[in-house]
């Protein structure tokens, strides 16, 4: 082949292979924006914090790394039309922690702390289904719980819990947070005081397990928007709940100094729904001062397949299909949140006209 020849074909080459580049670019510009983006979106791109954190899915799954992390059917992110959420979605039944029998596909805080340090922690949330099986006497039957303060020591208890909890058959359900008190010698005693933000608290149950209590008129809907705010200072917990539509709710609990720690304190919530169990103990006067803390937010499902009979206020006795987390998912025995917005760091000191005029329980 002369030189010539040799020449022209290698020219000829390059301008086609120019031509598939130039093709190739054509064709990805045409693309929707959003099929690029939605084959790459993470969790970790909704919700840059995901460093800040490790998991526990409802399926057992752990992982320490959340950044361009996602497990199908458990973590993953959704677009409702208008904006990006990170879905945390688990099981009535399913390989859960060591010190409970309700699963979750929920977030730990890597970072510890004591109350006298402090810690803050946001969301901005919906709750898109809880699950509609369970027994209507028990108090944590159709209830998720969406953030909370998990102790690492001690008896490991909860200072806060906020739940969202909706009656089969009500359009609207309720917030509420629980505190559980850090208790005095033996934990068997160890109970939940609940507060109402909108809608009922935890000890509002049906007269029997079909008998549902009245609707609340000021109670949140499903996939309806509501924030939280827990920010711990100086060892004062102070709550701020928000939602378009609603009052805004504030409250403040003392977390170095007990309310709860002579049996002539014990709220008659308390004696009421925790009398057929027994559980009636103190706290120790200090809470839990001094103890190791950190935050956990997601969908800790509150609905279990255990029987009522052992325990009428957090045994469930909801459907769980022998664990088959497909069939539970088909049969509304699961619990699905939402978050577009969450935020976790150093406690910060509130405004005092905010919440001057509170009380601490």
């Amino acid at each position: 082949m002369s030189n010539k020849t040799l020449k022209s074909v290698v020219r000829s080459l390059l301008l086609i292979g120019l031509a598939l580049v130039i093709n190739s670019c054509f064709d990805k510009a045409k693309k929707p924006a959003n099929e690029d983006s939605k084959a790459t979106m993470y969790p970790s791109d909704v919700l840059p914090f995901m460093d800040e954190w490790n998991i526990l899915l409802g399926d057992g799954t752990r992982s320490d790394d959340l950044v361009n992390y996602e497990k199908k059917d458990f973590f993953y992110v959704e677009n409702d039309g208008k904006t990006n959420w990170v879905v945390y979605k688990t099981p009535n039944s399913g390989i859960t922690s060591r010190t409970s029998s309700n699963t979750r596909t929920e977030l730990g805080q890597k970072e510890h702390w004591i109350p006298e340090t402090g810690g803050k922690l946001t969301g901005t949330l919906k709750v898109m289904h809880v699950s509609t099986s369970g027994d209507a006497r028990v108090a944590a039957s159709y209830s998720v719980v969406v953030g909370q303060i998990h102790s690492d020591e001690g008896h490991e208890n909860e200072p806060i819990k906020i739940f969202y909890k909706k009656f089969p058959g009500h359009t609207k359900g309720s917030v509420f947070w629980n505190y559980e008190i850090n208790t005095e010698g033996d934990n068997s005693k160890r109970w939940d005081y609940s507060t109402a933000v909108w809608g009922h608290d935890m000890s509002v149950v049906g007269s029997d397990s079909t008998s549902y209590p009245e609707e609340p008129k000021d109670g949140i809907a499903l996939g309806e928007e509501f924030s939280y705010e827990i920010n711990v200072y100086k060892g004062i917990m102070y709550l701020t709940f928000k939602s378009e539509g609603h009052e805004t709710k504030t409250f403040t609990k003392n977390l170095l100094k007990s309310d709860f720690s002579k049996k002539e304190d014990i709220p008659q919530q308390i004696l009421t729904l925790y009398a057929a169990i027994g559980r009636d103990g103190v706290e120790r006067e200090n809470a839990y001062a001094g103890e190791i803390q950190y935050f956990k937010q997601g969908a800790y499902n509150q609905t279990n397949g255990k029987s009522p009979e052992e325990n009428i206020v957090w045994s469930t006795g909801s459907e769980t299909y022998d664990g088959d987390i497909a069939k539970q998912y088909a049969n509304g025995c699961y619990a699905e949140v939402w978050f577009k917005e969450a935020t976790v760091g150093a406690g910060k000191m509130p405004s005092k006209e905010r919440f001057s005029s509170l009380t601490l329980k």
